[in-house]
């Protein structure tokens, strides 16, 4: 036993960088979860940041200079910030207080329905049925003890936001405008030969930034395309229910069809089994059609190619870790782990153990 793991400790671990990167991956690992809370402004402020050099690469492209474009790109950013939380957040949280005060009612219409059930459907037993009913009742009792917690806790939640609102576009604009002077200052820690880090970071900054723009492209567009539809039918909570929408793309597969519910609850307890019902429904189905087969494929030409399976796995893993940053970044990550795999310094196992 000894000896098979000393042959796979020194085949995996016998070439310097394969050491470096094991020290590299843990101690930013370690710092993740032991100091993610404490740095969250400044990890939000990188991510941000990150997404936003793409603009500003693609502007000094066109000959732009920097300063240029960094003022440009962070007017716009500061601009689009100050509409989610002037316009956009008390909107949404305006309807979600609306869609609790209703959920009562909404409740009892579906209880209506549940007991109208064996009498048409002689299949169903009544004792199913309240069966079904308390669990409805315990499920609604939990989500509201839920949301009074909420409440209770805003009070630290908006000095957050508060202070976020703050720091974060401090720190994103010094991020964009010392980019290169922050970068070279933590390329000086790490060890001369450092090829193996470069080559996985140059792999991973090409996917990771095309995956992660794209779906934030892809959030706004689905997003937006279908809060007008809603807008046009009068549908209850649209903002709400647009945002959520959008939102549901950051999980594949799972997110889509969980959104369902509740778009097509509202329409049902609106305006029950009838034309707006089916109309909302209709257009709701297609966009999502169209953004699994043409939106999709249209901004990730260059996705990843990781197995279904890989990619569940890899959204509960890391959110499991880090929430909802996790499961949107679930899939970079996971392409992190393959790129790190396959990269890894080995030693050949024709190779023997040196004494």
């Amino acid at each position: 036993m000894i000896k098979v793991i000393k042959k796979w400790f020194h085949h995996y671990f016998s070439d310097p960088q394969a050491v470096f990167l094991a020290i590299l991956l843990l101690v930013s690992f370690t710092i993740l979860m032991t100091m993610s809370q404490m740095l969250a402004p400044v990890l939000v402020s990188v991510v941000i940041a990150y997404l936003l050099d793409g603009l500003i690469q693609g502007m000094q492209r066109w000959h732009l200079p920097h300063f240029l474009a960094v003022f440009l790109v962070y007017s716009t950013f500061i601009t689009l910030l100050v509409f989610i939380i002037v316009v956009l957040l008390p909107l949404v949280s305006y309807q979600l207080t609306q869609l609790v005060q209703e959920l009562p009612s909404m409740v009892e219409k579906g209880y209506k329905l549940l007991k109208d059930l064996p009498e048409k459907y002689p299949l169903i037993s009544s004792t199913q049925v309240e069966g079904i009913i308390d669990s409805i009742r315990s499920k609604v009792d939990t989500i509201g003890n839920k949301i009074l917690s909420y409440s209770l806790a805003s009070i630290p939640a908006m000095i957050t936001l508060v202070v976020y609102s703050i720091l974060v576009p401090l720190l994103v604009f010094f991020f964009l405008k010392d980019k290169k002077q922050i970068l070279h200052w933590l390329v000086s820690f790490l060890p001369k030969d450092h090829t193996v880090a470069k080559k996985i970071w140059q792999e991973m900054n090409a996917q990771m930034g095309n995956y992660v723009r794209g779906k934030v492209y892809e959030i706004f567009l689905v997003g937006t395309f279908t809060y007008f539809p809603f807008v046009f039918f009068n549908l209850n909570f649209a903002s709400l229910l647009a945002v959520c929408v959008g939102l549901s793309v950051i999980i594949p597969y799972v997110g889509a069809a969980v959104v369902t519910f509740p778009v097509v609850l509202v329409a049902y307890f609106q305006w029950g089994v009838g034309p707006d019902f089916f109309w909302v429904c209709g257009i709701y189905f297609i966009i999502q059609a169209l953004d699994g087969n043409v939106l999709v494929p249209l901004l990730f030409s260059e996705a990843v190619n990781l197995h279904p399976v890989a990619i569940i796995v890899a959204v509960l893993v890391f959110g499991g870790l880090w929430g909802m940053w996790g499961v949107f970044f679930a899939i970079p990550l996971a392409t992190l782990v393959k790129a790190l795999l396959s990269a890894w310094p080995r030693v050949p196992e024709e190779e023997e153990i040196p004494a």
